[in-house]
């Protein structure tokens, strides 16, 4: 049976996947979009279908940003392009060949390979790993996996919580807990002291754009409203309990405390997910300012391999509404490659998409300096720190191995495991690498990335040969 193909495939069916495949069959592209989800929305409007259905729930709660996201989801799936839920994307070829995972209990068969005319990478971000001592005991989480639980299930925290780390989604994920009437014992802010001064310079430019100053003023002030204890100048988290947690023991301007809770919720800023286009073979660059790795883009999102382009939070992490509007204009690119429209009507329908994603981009220098990454919080101090949680490895091992001589990260993956469990390194992968230029002295950026082979997510044997 042949391999069925559409102008365009997308991978991802958040701000940016949605809005591209609504533009794309505006110009009659055959378009289809794969989701590792059930639901459209991606992370931050995660079953937003569904969140009026449960209890104590609304889009108040969630925010003003919901409403537009809402009719968008519906234009998206009334425009026509083919989406299917539940698909892991595994492997990618040469010649784009699309393969996925089918969904459990759904019969294997060709409808797990696509062929792709251009394909758009839409995947989004992923949280920071943010390794602590005792951050892999139960009751240790990442701010994201709350917000998670809460958007797929309506499950809240019955129990005290801890906020650790710093960032805008902190702050959004502790004013959401409030509104639901979830007991905050603490937030402990690791922002250096002198940030905001560091990130004045870039004020001016934010200013283009001030509702985002005015949403993180207000969330902040709401914080500040209540009871909650905010310790700053933060040093030495450490998670401590027998076999979960128990307590939290930290420094704050130079203090040692000790606050006892079930919950402890670490966030220290998202990263692109490039996992996808490491596969591809697209070039890359660090950027310095958040450490992180992002492909290297035209402005159509276009990648250095022919016929992939980028779209989202997995090129820069700047929000849905810049998300939206960058996968418009890839569409329109794919449009203008496909021979859908010319080069002309392109420019001209993206001249106002452009002059918007410029406003909404403006924000980003000042919010990615104030909340910069401290790498105290990314290489822990204690060598004793699991770093690669699928197989165990720790800070030491990382080094150690380093000191043998592997000096890349797929040379430390071979000697320590680091990077060969279920996630296949999109966890542990930034950390290793950030603890492999530390012990260098040098920058990620010159010591590079693991390899990124197939499966990107992991398939049994039969799904494997019953792939074709």
């Amino acid at each position: 049976m042949s391999i069925p193909e559409y102008d365009l495939v997308i991978i991802g069916s958040g701000p940016a996947g949605m809005l591209a495949a609504v533009t794309a069959r505006q110009h009659d592209l055959s378009v289809l979009v794969l989701d590792e989800q059930p639901a459209a929305g991606g992370q931050i409007f995660r079953n937003i279908e569904h969140l009026k259905s449960y209890r104590n729930s609304d889009f108040k709660k969630l925010g003003p940003e919901y409403i537009p996201a809402d009719g968008l989801i519906k234009r998206f799936r009334a425009c026509g392009a083919k989406y299917l839920t539940q698909r892991s994307v595994w492997h990618i070829d040469k010649e784009l060949i699309v393969r996925a995972t089918m969904p459990a209990g759904e019969r294997v068969d060709t409808l797990s390979a696509f062929k792709a005319r251009r394909l758009l990478v839409a995947t989004g971000a992923m949280e920071r790993p943010m390794p602590i001592p005792g951050w892999t005991l139960p009751g240790v989480m990442g701010c994201t996996s709350v917000d998670v639980l809460y958007k797929s299930a309506g499950l809240l925290p019955d129990c005290s919580v801890v906020l650790a780390g710093c960032g805008p989604l902190l702050l959004l994920i502790a004013n959401r807990l409030l509104a639901e009437g979830v007991e905050i014992s603490a937030i402990l802010d690791t922002n250096p002291n002198k940030a905001l001064l560091k990130a004045i310079p870039h004020l001016p430019a934010a200013l283009r754009a001030p509702e985002y100053l005015i949403k993180g003023a207000g969330m902040l002030l709401k914080l500040k409203s209540t009871r909650i204890p905010v310790f700053s100048n933060i040093e030495d988290i450490k998670a401590e309990g027998r076999d979960r947690l128990e307590q939290v023991r930290f420094k704050s301007n130079g203090r040692l405390q000790t606050i006892e809770t079930d919950l402890l919720l670490l966030h220290h800023g998202l990263v692109p997910n490039v996992q996808i286009t490491r596969l591809l073979g697209c070039e890359h660059k660090w950027y310095d300012r958040q450490r992180y790795w992002e492909p290297v883009l035209d402005k159509w999102g276009n990648t250095s391999v022919e016929g992939v382009a980028v779209s989202g939070d997995c090129c820069r992490v700047s929000g849905s509404k810049v998300s939206e509007l960058t996968g418009r204009i890839a569409a329109l690119e794919s449009a203008r490659a496909l021979g859908a429209i010319s080069g002309t009507e392109r420019d001209k329908l993206a001249s106002p998409v452009m002059a918007e994603l410029s406003k909404h981009k403006a924000p980003r220098s000042f919010i990615d300096q104030l909340y910069k990454p401290r790498l105290s919080w990314i290489v822990p101090d204690d060598e004793d720190t699991i770093v690669c949680r699928c197989e165990e490895v720790t800070v030491r091992e990382i080094r150690n191995a380093v000191r043998l001589g592997a000096h890349s990260p797929d040379r430390v993956k071979a000697l320590t495991r680091s990077g060969m469990g279920l996630c296949q390194g999109r966890m542990c992968g930034v950390t290793a690498a950030e603890i492999i230029a530390d012990e260098l002295n040098r920058s990620p950026g010159d010591v590079g990335y693991q390899r990124v082979r197939s499966p990107v997510k992991p398939i049994t044997l039969e799904q494997l040969v019953n792939s074709g």
